[in-house]
């Protein structure tokens, strides 16, 4: 699809994706690529510090380190840092996907019709896998 790899060009720093350029065309992949990698590596990173702040607080609460409020309050922190990187998680797979159709040449396509999502909304929602339409007739369905 793109004669020129996205991974390879070289973008100003303000650049922003134009509807006077070809729809997808390699600049325009290159900026979503490294917006996605960006949001990848960040996800990333505040994967690594919730495990470590689990961990912590399950050896603090294994030692025996203070009351039955202190305890409860370390179980609700694990709660809900467990519960924060499951939703991390699960939006890396929606980053790692996205990537993959980078890749492939299908990203910004609806994987339903495969028609053009639009910049507008890819710029919006970069994980975006319909056109506003369908995606509003999905949930509807869902209701």
């Amino acid at each position: 699809m793109a004669t020129q790899n996205y991974k390879t060009i070289e973008l100003a720093s303000n650049y922003k994706p134009k509807k006077s350029e070809p729809y997808m065309c390699p600049t325009q992949l290159a900026y979503f690529y490294r917006l996605l990698t960006a949001q990848k590596e960040e996800l990333i990173s505040e994967r690594d510090s919730v495990l470590n702040a689990v961990r912590l607080a399950e050896k603090t609460q294994s030692v025996g380190v203070g009351d039955e409020s202190d305890n409860a309050t370390y179980n609700q922190d694990i709660t809900l840092d467990l519960r924060i990187s499951e939703r991390n998680n699960k939006l890396l797979q929606k980053i790692n996907a996205a990537l993959d159709r980078i890749d492939n040449g299908t990203y910004g396509f609806s994987v339903v019709s495969g028609d053009e999502i639009g910049l507008q909304r890819m710029m919006a929602r970069p994980l975006a896998t319909m056109t506003t339409e369908e995606q509003e007739e999905y949930e509807q369905r869902r209701n």
